[in-house]
């Protein structure tokens, strides 16, 4: 009876403080500070600078991005490692769900190719699914697309005037004033730029970095920059060309190149040619619409997430996270499933 008394009164102080926040929400988003209310997103398809190299190599922040979900994957690996190595038998918590997805990812492989190249495959998809599903996943968490360098806006758009907050040792701090919106109508030239920016910094005393500011954010998901959606796809292709050569030799390539047909083929020699140029045709199609499935579905929600930021501070984003979630999980699975399918279609004799 007492355990249902606290049961009750923990469900109670827990709504309380879920109510209050949603209070403190509604009030800093329309009638709090303008610095703290939400902007306008801006769209940008390439990857943006951060100001870090490596031997002349420019790291953007959807490669840092990438960075961070290898090296959250890297630790999920070695902590599971580390759990498997201590020989427990029945797993708890966040390893119960982590072996759950693995085996149903098995049972998927298993499913399509069978156990015999099941093992030989599944290293392949499975890792594409997990860096995809990760990759997803670390996008949502805060600081994404929103901490990172203020900069003069270039392009048509909305920009802000960048306000300080405080120092951090020789690091200012600064934030966007959304009480004054600038309307940027056309690019500048470099010098005009340059100009610009030296007078704003000259008539606010030193105060900000900028007159129409923009962020460009440190760390931005790996899925809108388009060079990460087609890359996994060109592996994905790839190795279904590789397993295709391991499960049948070189015989693999005569649904590209029917060479005996075309010969021996009489009047259907030309029509087994035109196919054979199809099917190659196919295989760069796969790479498209690998690449522009996954591109295309990712940031549409991290740009839906960021208009409707703008439009209610709180509430309905913290629904779309939820959805967003569960779209990532679909998606990382849409992607593992199909290179799935057409490795295992590789694996067929065409004869």
């Amino acid at each position: 009876m007492s355990s249902d008394v606290k049961q009750e009164k923990r469900f109670g102080v827990k709504r309380w403080i879920v109510l209050a926040l949603i209070g403190v929400g509604i009030y800093v988003s329309f009638m709090g500070p303008t610095f703290l209310r939400p902007i306008t997103p801006v769209v940008v398809l390439p990857p943006e600078p951060t100001g870090l190299a490596i031997g002349g190599f420019e790291i953007t922040n959807t490669i840092l991005a990438t960075l961070l979900a290898d090296f959250v994957l890297l630790l999920v690996a070695f902590s599971a490692w580390r759990f498997i190595k201590k020989g427990s038998l029945v797993p708890k918590g966040f390893y119960n769900a982590f072996e759950a997805i693995i085996e149903f990812l098995w049972n998927s492989v298993e499913g399509s190719a069978g156990a015999k190249w099941g093992k030989r495959i599944f290293p392949v998809v499975a890792t594409i699914f997990l860096i995809v599903f990760t990759a997803n996943m670390v996008k949502l968490a805060p600081g994404f697309e929103s901490i990172g360098q203020l900069k003069e806006m270039h392009i048509e758009g909305t920009a802000y005037e960048s306000k300080h907050l405080f120092d951090l040792g020789s690091l200012g701090v600064y934030t966007l004033d959304k009480g004054h919106p600038i309307e940027v109508v056309a690019a500048h030239g470099e010098e005009e730029v340059a100009h610009g920016e030296e007078m704003a910094v000259e008539e606010h005393g030193g105060t900000t970095v900028c007159h129409a500011c923009e962020v460009v954010p440190f760390l931005r998901g790996s899925a809108t920059d388009l060079n990460f959606p087609f890359a996994l796809a060109f592996i994905a292709v790839f190795m279904t060309q590789v397993y295709g050569v391991w499960a049948l030799g070189m015989s693999y390539f005569e649904k590209f190149f029917p060479i005996k047909q075309v010969i021996h083929g009489g009047i259907f020699g030309g029509i087994n040619f035109a196919v054979g140029l199809l099917e190659i045709i196919l295989e760069f199609a796969k790479i498209l619409s690998f690449g522009f499935r996954l591109f295309g579905n990712i940031f549409a929600g991290a740009l839906l997430l960021s208009i409707i930021g703008v439009l209610t501070a709180v509430g309905l984003p913290a629904g779309l996270y939820l959805f967003e979630i569960f779209f990532g999980a679909i998606q990382a699975y849409v992607f593992f499933l199909l290179a799935t399918v057409f490795i295992s279609g590789a694996l067929e004799s065409h004869h």
